[in-house]
């Protein structure tokens, strides 16, 4: 199969000079937050224009388009989009990074929203192209566009069997207005020949090959490297430096402190190592003679961390919801039930650490960036630097993973800083042990649930207590007054049906730096909830998957409790459909070998469902996972092969967290 090259702005601008016209097709990717606390560092810019379409007379078509590549597949997804409702092969799109420009684009790339959001925006551009190039095509016919058709990249008319490529149609097309995106005809779904097809990936054959460019393979003239020494307690701070001996290895040029930087970035600071290569870097890291103040977070630790959450669960906490009288229920119930879950920090681990490459010149500064948030980095660089926005100009690379990691500017305001410092290209690297001590991790939590089960063993009460290291707390400004926003998401309205229903919340303070994570909340609420529902099933003595279905009950629309005004409720009937789909593709019931057993959850979050069996083992006190089946409902799927990808993907990550974080 051909694969469509992916084409950098210079590449682009030296193809369009030559074909000396284009058909520019302007449309507007409505934002979705990663997080509140992203949206604050990062404001959006009040242009409605975020990306374009260009069609040239060599019969090319471009995306550009402001989102970041980092492994999940909108790199191929999102040209699909566009290339259905063109008519055209997908392989026929190139693909052009944006420039980094806050005035155009919106480029933060979080939140599970870069398909979802650019899915509609992406069908009236591509159609608003097809409707103009059918409006040129009938006009120098002069015959009805009703007559007229897109097709395989160019316009057919029926009865004269004419045919025109839209390279020929360009010029003509681009002197028409651009049609009304909110009136546009849209193909039909059933005549879809792009979408809902496996395709393979625009950047595969560079990765596989190695010819991909992540960040840590940007190379410019002239560039140094360096990597910086940060106290191992958080929130410390330099005390003493004694640097000869690190300034005799061959090869390092420079060593020098950096201040750490509170809201808005929050580095740790420390010592930069400036050096040749990143071999003297690290070795002339390792001879430096430092003394820390490690401050008052020396004194914390996982032992009091966890005193502190059973301080906490101890009393009650802050009444996020309450329905009924779940207290009442409980203490006059049939049957009580008790669990408890606890959760450690859990790092990003990307497989790429953390790197970024800047250069700061007098009139203006170059940076090159596998990042999430390339608007936010510019606006750091440019702090630092002293220099307007627009003179920061900021690449997008290739992401060896990012999972919330790369939406932050820590790895960023350190590139700046130390490029200020040398007035030379420079990339500041992380080494896998400054990614594991330094990140910003998933919170540390502790949930105490108790349920109670009536006679007929219908859930009479669920109340859920929770203490843990807010996300909210750290980012907000006033964070700190409602610490439970970024904890709960979908575990604040559960689709299993109870009159009484209580959460609770109380904040634990740490000093360890925390943000969003693979799914952010929802990879503990979904556990916790799932898990404590097996605890009920087996206190009913039911199976799991019959006890969902019944708590769940009949077809509903439950509001999202945590974000009620986005209109996006949990449906009841989606939910069911995917405890189903899994459970009959799992063989559900069917006898399993000796020692192997097998179990079920479902769940809701970012407007998907997903529920998994899964066969596992006990033995020696380690767990074995023989198989796992997994039924996904995410609306219609654009490329089925990156679903699976990102399904396969989720689960290795999440074994991941479960078994040995």
């Amino acid at each position: 199969m051909a694969i469509a090259p992916v084409v950098n702005r210079r590449d682009f601008l030296k193809t369009g000079v030559a074909g000396s016209v284009a058909l520019v097709i302007g449309f507007h990717l409505s934002p979705r937050a990663f997080a509140d606390q992203a949206e604050e560092q990062e404001k959006k810019p009040p242009n409605p224009f975020d990306a374009w379409v260009r069609i040239t007379p060599d019969n090319r078509v471009t995306l550009i388009l402001g989102k970041s590549e980092m492994g999940q597949g909108i790199m191929t997804a999102l040209p699909m989009i566009l290339a259905e409702e063109l008519c055209l092969d997908w392989k026929h799109v190139k693909i052009e990074q944006a420039p980094t420009n806050p005035k155009v684009y919106d480029h933060g790339t979080g939140g599970s929203g870069s398909v979802s959001g650019s899915w509609l925006p992406l069908r009236r551009a591509g159609a608003a192209a097809r409707e103009m190039l059918i409006a040129a095509a009938a006009a120098r016919w002069k015959v009805s566009p009703d007559t007229c058709k897109a097709q395989d990249g160019g316009i057919l008319h029926g009865a004269r069997k004419s045919f025109l490529t839209y390279g020929e149609l360009v010029s003509d097309a681009a002197q028409l207005p651009v049609p009304d995106f909110n009136t546009v005809p849209l193909k039909n779904s059933n005549d879809f020949t792009v979408v809902g097809h496996d395709t393979r990936r625009f950047e595969g054959r560079d990765k596989a090959t190695g010819a991909a460019i992540f960040g840590l393979d940007s190379r410019v003239p002239g560039m140094l490297y360096a990597v910086v020494a940060r106290c191992p307690v958080f929130a410390g701070k330099l005390k003493s430096l004694d640097a000869a001996k690190t300034k005799a290895v061959p090869g390092v040029r420079d060593v020098f402190a950096i201040d750490p930087v509170g809201q808005g970035a929050f580095t740790a600071g420390g010592v930069a190592v400036l050096a040749d290569n990143s071999w003297a870097a690290i070795q002339g890291r390792k001879a430096l003679q430092i003394t820390w103040d490690e401050g008052p977070a020396a004194s914390e630790s996982s032992a009091s961390l966890r005193q502190q959450f059973l301080d906490h669960a101890a009393k009650p906490g802050k009444v996020v919801r309450h329905d009924g009288d779940a207290d009442a229920a409980l203490n006059s119930s049939v049957k009580r039930v008790e669990a408890l879950y606890e959760f450690p920090f859990a790092a990003h681990a990307t497989m790429e650490p953390m790197n970024c490459t800047v250069h700061i010149r007098p009139d203006g500064a170059e940076a090159w960036i596998p990042t999430q948030a390339p608007q936010w980095a510019q606006g750091v660089i440019a702090g630092v630097s002293k220099l307007p926005p627009e003179s920061v100009v900021v690449h997008t690379t290739l992401m060896g993973g990012g999972f919330g990691r790369r939406y932050q500017a820590d790895f960023v305001m350190e590139a700046a800083q130390v490029a200020k410092v040398c007035g030379k290209p420079v990339m500041v690297f992380w080494t896998r042990e400054d990614d594991m001590q330094h990140d910003f991790y998933r919170p540390a939590s502790y949930h105490h649930f108790a349920g109670a089960l009536d006679a007929k063993g219908q859930l009479a009460a669920w109340k859920h207590f929770q203490t843990s290291t807010s996300i909210e707390a750290m980012w907000s400004p006033k964070g700190e007054e409602n610490p439970e926003k970024s904890e709960f998401a979908t575990a604040a309205f559960i689709p299993y049906q109870t009159p009484n229903y209580r959460i609770e919340y109380t904040l634990a303070k740490s000093s360890v730096p925390r943000a969003w994570w693979r799914s952010v909340e929802h990879s503990t609420s979904g556990f916790v909830v799932e898990s404590f529902v097996d605890e009920l099933a087996a206190a009913a003595g039911a199976d799991p998957l019959e006890f969902r279905l019944r708590l769940i009950g009949e077809d509903r629309k439950i509001p999202d409790f945590t974000n009620p005004k986005e209109g996006r409720p949990l449906d009841t009937a989606r939910l069911k459909g995917v405890l189903r789909l899994a459970a009959e593709k799992a063989g559900w019931g069917k006898p399993l070998p000796k020692g192997v057993s097998r179990g079920i959850a479902g769940y809701y979050s970012f407007e998907s469902y997903t529920a998994a069996v899964v066969e596992a083992s006990v033995k020696n006190g380690g767990v074995k996972v023989h198989r796992i089946v997994y039924a996904v409902d995410c609306g219609r799927p654009i490329n089925p092969e990156g679903v699976r990808a990102q399904v396969e993907s989720a689960a290795i990550y999440g074994l991941s967290a479960a078994l040995h974080d």
